[in-house]
């Protein structure tokens, strides 16, 4: 049975509290938080405590906290002796502090803490910096999760930039969209069909070839239409996006 205490309260450790709940082997013995904001998203029998001096020993310590404070936090921790991981995408393995085991345990996949998803199917992306904490790591992923890869910082670093593309990106394209839609007085439920079916399309496709659009088609008159229907940034960004898709296909 793998111990793990989580270490934090936001979106990604709502969802981990939960996947370690229900995972096999795996026991969820404490979680750490300084907020008691979210306390409602978390078994309330999971024991809490908001002191990390009073951390109960374990196998694995999950850091799920804001990017930019892993460092400093994983400075406070040196008095653990199990594995320390964090969860983002884009910290290289050594913000953790060099006196701590210290790996990465990254779920490709964006979190609400409002919609439910099944984590068997969110990709993990692992790392650790010795090889022996390596099949620790591991044995808790594939507990976790069906898609379990091994990948270094360099890696990691580039996957989360292609997932800001796939999903960051492409959701404030939703939220243009839906902008243009009530400016105009018009439900933005009518293109809720087409965004699920562009979604699914790259089930089957490679996204080169699904592709459409008039940027694609190179239809000069239509993109020159849409511009002159539009101001500011959703202008700009209609302008540049179009140009990038006809210079790829041209």
């Amino acid at each position: 049975m793998i111990k793990v205490v989580l270490l934090g309260a936001g979106n990604v450790a709502i969802h981990l509290a939960t996947a370690l709940r229900e995972a096999r082997d795996v026991e969820l013995i404490q979680r750490f938080s300084r907020s008691t904001k979210n306390n409602g998203f978390f078994d309330p029998l999971i024991p809490v405590t908001d002191d990390l001096q009073k951390l109960k020993e374990a196998d694995i310590y999950i850091i799920a906290i804001l990017d930019d404070e892993i460092a400093l936090f994983s400075n406070e921790l040196g008095h653990l002796k199990g594995l320390v991981v964090h969860t983002s995408g884009s910290v290289h393995i050594d913000a953790i502090h060099k006196n701590l085991r210290k790996g990465v345990l990254y779920p490709v996949q964006t979190f609400s803490k409002e919609r439910i998803l099944d984590f068997r199917k969110v990709p993990l992306a692992i790392e650790t910096s010795d090889k022996t904490d390596f099949a620790l790591l591991h044995k808790l992923a594939v507990n976790l999760s069906d898609q379990v890869h091994e990948t270094n910082s360099r890696q990691r670093e580039k996957l989360h930039i292609s997932a800001v593309f796939a999903n960051n990106f492409s959701n404030y394209m939703y939220l243009l969209a839906k902008e243009i839609c009530l400016e105009n007085e018009l439900p933005f439920d009518l293109l809720k069909p087409l965004i699920i079916e562009t979604a699914g399309k790259i089930t089957d496709l490679d996204p080169y070839l699904a592709q459409t659009g008039p940027a694609k088609r190179n239809d000069k008159k239509i993109v020159e239409k849409h511009l002159l229907m539009l101001e500011g940034e959703k202008k700009e960004i209609y302008n540049i996006v179009s140009r990038a898709i006809r210079n790829t296909y041209s």
